[in-house]
């Protein structure tokens, strides 16, 4: 007997990134951090009261989001914390989205889980195409039908940074439509939409602590916005599930996010080692976006994307390849350390 819903048979759920264990692969493929977590996150694994876990979590993560709200002359009210920015943007959906003039738009080339949450809380969307170098076209942003926007600046998988002026134009220009800002990616191109928040009452910015953070493993993200737009988040989140970040993750998170002298040093070392990348793949052949991300977005003109993926996996090292429209001749490269790069390179190297 099929026991599945209607739902659930019509779902295509987002394909992440291969998780191997079958030999030793230098990992280039999930976007992680490729250096530790700071000591300070260290000190709170060793020193975390086990008997406190008989407890529930604080459900308003009140110490992480009074830090976060401090740092950015906010109140803890404007700050919302999920499980990674996954679920943070899995709460924006039925929270603000849904059907005809409730739908929502977001470029043809993106982070393809808005797709599959729209499908998920039956949300209309309409894909909007970057120009053929994969820039936004702010005028696509400036005079639309549909409630709101969501926009991942720097974007994923082409790594352009949309730039904040822009951002700051379009949601200017539409007092009465919602922009979501994913900016999953920030840390690395040194710019953020965060202050916009004070000054425009319809933009929620999203952040994780997965990647400049080195936390993809704990699974902590946070959204900021004005206090209605809060509200409506822990309105859905707390008619699923109001325990969602537990109580380690947030000591974890709010460690990780003091330390800003060593997550500094982490950043600017992926920066320069995606500069150097860059640099060497050019030379190699490849087209490279400028990307402001920890990863690279790369096509070679004489070879298909999909033999260097298929290659490169056979040599042991694991970089995303999309066989999607208008990217299937492009691999995506996680900034690795500077001698995971040099073997990266060396590699190509050979197959070429």
């Amino acid at each position: 007997m099929d026991f599945l819903s209607e739902l659930c048979k019509r779902l295509t759920p987002y394909t992440a990134g291969e998780q191997l264990n079958d030999k030793k692969y230098i990992k280039l493929n999930t976007n992680e951090n490729p250096y530790p977590p700071a000591n300070e996150v260290d000190k709170i694994l060793s020193d975390f009261d086990c008997e406190r876990l008989r407890l529930y979590p604080d459900f308003n993560c009140t110490e992480l989001s009074e830090l976060i709200a401090k740092d950015n002359g906010l109140k803890k009210e404007n700050i919302f914390v999920g499980n990674g920015s996954d679920e943070v943007l899995a709460m924006i959906f039925p929270a603000f989205f849904g059907k005809g003039k409730e739908g929502v738009i977001f470029a043809d080339i993106t982070y393809s889980f808005y797709k599959v949450y729209c499908k998920l809380f039956n949300v209309d969307f309409r894909e909007v195409p970057l120009k053929d170098n994969f820039d936004m076209d702010i005028n696509d942003y400036m005079n639309f039908s549909e409630k709101g926007a969501i926009i991942a600046n720097p974007n994923a998988p082409t790594g352009l940074n949309s730039g904040i002026s822009n951002i700051e134009k379009i949601v200017k220009n539409n007092p009465d439509k919602l922009f979501v800002i994913d900016e999953a990616y920030t840390a690395f191109a040194k710019t953020t939409a965060l202050p916009l928040v004070k000054k425009y009452n319809n933009i929620l910015v999203v952040q994780t602590f997965s990647k400049s953070y080195s936390l993809a493993g704990i699974r902590c993200g946070f959204a900021v916005g004005n206090e209605n737009l809060i509200e409506a988040l822990n309105r859905i989140k707390n008619s699923f599930n109001s325990y969602t970040v537990n109580a380690l993750t947030q000591k974890i998170a709010c460690a990780a996010y003091c330390a800003k002298e060593y997550y500094r040093k982490v950043t600017d070392d992926v920066i320069e080692v995606r500069e150097l990348s860059k640099r060497e793949l050019v030379k190699l052949g490849f087209y490279v976006t400028d990307s402001e991300t920890n990863f690279i977005f790369a096509s070679h003109k004489n070879k298909k994307a999909s033999d260097l993926y298929k290659k490169l996996k056979d040599k042991g090292i694991l970089v995303r390849y999309f066989n999607l429209p208008r990217i299937d001749n492009f691999i995506r490269i996680t900034v690795g350390t500077k001698e995971q790069m040099q073997k990266f390179i060396e590699e190509l190297k050979n197959i070429l």
